[in-house]
């Protein structure tokens, strides 16, 4: 579907970026190009800030063959990855379980169709952020109330995307992806207090 143009705030365009940056590292193997752009990222002395620049370092010094071979490690394997990164997995034990029957009710009531590409099951952990980036910033109509967005979160990210990245971070064969799991595990955690507040 073709990102159309809608006034979007400057806090909630910097929050569907960080969605978007997450959703791109998750979601396949980081070329070149990708890591190029990642390195150019820029933090501040915030921790989600100092996790970012840690991130942007990280992305300078790896090749591209050193980021392939890590994240087929780490999530494709030759029996499966080191992690999972489905929420029916860390909800249920289990891939293609009632979250992802759950996310597919939600995905259909918010008019976010599955991509036929895309082979994974839609509750990647890829794709649900590249779907709160959409619905942060309008690729699926315009954009969503805060109300809406804390509705998808708190469903289908929030019961499990911390472990995850904590789980990214401490990984036997992460080293580029340490960094991605620190960005990650922070920023949900800010996710999860600024919706706590608007509540």
């Amino acid at each position: 579907m073709t990102k159309q143009a809608f006034q979007v705030a400057s806090e909630d365009r910097l929050r569907g970026d960080a969605y978007g940056l997450l959703a791109r590292l998750l979601c396949d193997v980081p070329d070149g190009a990708l890591l190029t752009l990642t390195s150019e990222i820029t933090g501040d002395d915030s921790p989600l800030g100092s996790a970012l620049s840690a991130l942007a370092g990280a992305a300078a010094t790896v090749t591209a063959e050193a980021a392939s071979e890590e994240y087929h490690a780490l999530f494709i394997g030759v029996a499966g990855g080191e992690l999972k990164p489905y929420c029916s997995f860390y909800l249920t034990g289990f891939v293609y379980e009632k979250p992802l029957a759950k996310l597919r009710l939600d995905m259909e009531r918010l008019g976010i169709g599955r991509r036929e590409q895309i082979k994974e099951p839609e509750d990647h952990m890829a794709s649900l952020c590249e779907m709160m980036a959409g619905l942060i910033s309008g690729v699926f109509g315009a954009p969503v109330d805060l109300e809406t967005q804390q509705r998808f979160f708190d469903r289908h990210l929030a019961p499990w995307a911390r472990l995850f990245f904590e789980d990214l971070e401490g990984a036997d064969s992460a080293r580029f992806y340490k960094s991605v799991g620190t960005v990650g595990r922070l920023f949900m955690e800010i996710e999860t207090t600024a919706f706590e507040m608007a509540a």
